[in-house]
This record gives structure tokens, C-alpha cells and sequence, in this order.
């Protein structure tokens, strides 16, 4: 199995976030590292502090030398795809090459915390059915310029692009590995089509991801791919109270098939609290 952790960079300071994958990064049995992409909090104080993923991602690059990191999941909503995927590379160049691009359709509707967030940075919301036909042509798209040796141009029904090349390219070849978070049947056929890991979040009902995890078997047969070719990703929150039912959760997602695991950290962050998830969720769980 391999382990990572997650920092929403909301609520809290970019020092405290720093403090913590510097350290997970002096540390093995931590493989990866995460943020989320919302521009405004989605938990705790609506006015407090949050800092814009990839900026904070490019910073924490530079930091660091082992993990592997990316957000999870970028917004397809917030940036032009082709801008998307020139932040990415900068990101890979950064790093060394250690970009998981993680990418999704958008929040949903249903959650009036994220939804807000559109409206005030002046972006625009379109029905989900729409943001999904998005993300498929943004996955073109992002892939092309990742790999295209020359400018081209592309007309979909969402983007539309004229001499369009990117350059640099990533370090990564053929390009960063990419990771696609969702449930929704659309966005699990995207999941078969294009993505080498996928996430869904968990903590609740095991064998609710259990069925998604089968019908995106389902959909890759379809598209005549192996469903073993694609690594099953598990976000799951961490309780600094009571680790063994995080523990639990960990065995529950690997009887699941889930081999890659985002462990979520609830700030603020004790002290050592990157040590403390290899000795106390991720050893044991080995």
C-alpha cells in the first residue's frame, strides 16, 4: 500500500503546513503529500483564512525533495484548462518531477459552502452535466499540450484553442500521472478513458466505494481496459483522538482494493504529527 497525507490549506497558517510536510518529507513510510483546490473555507470559520492550492503547491515543491504531491482535486472550473496545464508543468519543473495531477468536475451544487465561492471570485457555474463534458475535453486537452510536439488547434463544444503549445514540457514522460476525483457514473467513465489513479473519498460506507470501485471495473471493460492498470485512491480523515478506528478504516479500504491512501489531517497540527501517522496508522497497517 502506499500512504499520504492530506492538508487543507484553510484555518491555518502557511508556516503550520510547511512545518508539516517538511517533516513528512524526512519520513519514508509517508509516500505523498496533498491539498485541496477551494478559494474559500469549506469548514469552520466561512471568513477565515485559505490559501490558493496551486500557489501554495509550487511553494511547498521548492520545500521539499521526496514526496510525491498534487492537489486533491483541482477544480476544472476555476482555471482555463490550457493555463491549468501550464500551472501543472511549473509545478513538475519545480519539483522534480513529482506532480500527481489531481483534477475534478467541480463541487456540486448541493454543497452551499463550495458553491459560494464561484460567485465571488466572478467564475461561472454551469449545471453538472455541463462541467462533466468540460473535464473531458480539459483532459484532452492537458494531455495534448503535455506531449504535443507542435502548436495545434482544438474546437470542442467547451474549449476552443488557436496555436495552442506548450513548452516546456513536463519532467515527467509522457507526462505527470493523472488522477481524477469523483462518484458520479460520468465522471468514472472519464476515470476509465483517462486517469491512472482515482479518488473517492471514504470514512463512511465501505461498501458504497466498494460498488463505485466495481462499476468503474465495469466502465474500463467497456473502453477495453484493464481495471488493474488504474490505482484505487482513498481519502480518509484522521482522528488524533482515536487512531484505531482510523486504523480500521485503513483495513476496511485495502479488503476494499484500495491501495493508495490520503490520510486527512484535521488542523491544527500537533507537534510531530507527521512522525505520529507513520507509528501509529501507517506501520501498523503495513
Amino acid at each position: 500500500m502506499s500512504f499520504g497525507i492530506m492538508t487543507a490549506p484553510m484555518q491555518v497558517g502557511y508556516a503550520d503546513i510547511l512545518r508539516v510536510w517538511r517533516e513528512a518529507d524526512a519520513i519514508e513510510e509517508i509516500e505523498h503529500a496533498w491539498l485541496f483546490d477551494h478559494l474559500m473555507p469549506i469548514a469552520g470559520d466561512p471568513d477565515g483564512p485559505i490559501h490558493e492550492g496551486w500557489t501554495l503547491l509550487a511553494a511547498l515543491a521548492a520545500q521539499t525533495r521526496r514526496l510525491r504531491l498534487g492537489l486533491l482535486v483541482t477544480s476544472n472550473r476555476f482555471r482555463p484548462p490550457a493555463m491549468l496545464a501550464k500551472i501543472a508543468t511549473t509545478v513538475d519543473v519545480v519539483s522534480g518531477g513529482r506532480l500527481d495531477f489531481g483534477i475534478g468536475a467541480g463541487s456540486r451544487p448541493s454543497h452551499p459552502a463550495a458553491r459560494r465561492e464561484y460567485d465571488a471570485h466572478g467564475l461561472p457555474y454551469h449545471d453538472f452535466d455541463r462541467s462533466v463534458g468540460a473535464l473531458g475535453e480539459a483532459l484532452t486537452v492537458i494531455r495534448r499540450l503535455w506531449t504535443s510536439e507542435a502548436p495545434f488547434d482544438f474546437a470542442g463544444e467547451h474549449i476552443r484553442l488557436t496555436g495552442a503549445f506548450g513548452n516546456p514540457k513536463p519532467v515527467q514522460r509522457p507526462h505527470p500521472p493523472i488522477m481524477i476525483g469523483g462518484r458520479s457514473s460520468p465522471v468514472l467513465r472519464l476515470v476509465a478513458e483517462h486517469a491512472d489513479l482515482w479518488n473517492i473519498a471514504g470514512g463512511g460506507d465501505v461498501e458504497d466505494v466498494a460498488r463505485r470501485s466495481r462499476l468503474l471495473d465495469r466502465f474500463c471493460a467497456e473502453v477495453g481496459r484493464d481495471p488493474a492498470t488504474v490505482t484505487r485512491s482513498i481519502h480518509l480523515p484522521v482522528s488524533y483522538d482515536d487512531p484505531g478506528t482510523t486504523r480500521d478504516r485503513i483495513a476496511a479500504a485495502r479488503e476494499a482494493g484500495f491501495g493508495h491512501v490520503v490520510l486527512g489531517l484535521p488542523p491544527f497540527y500537533p507537534d510531530g504529527v507527521a512522525r505520529w501517522v507513520a507509528d501509529e496508522l501507517i506501520t501498523p497497517s503495513l
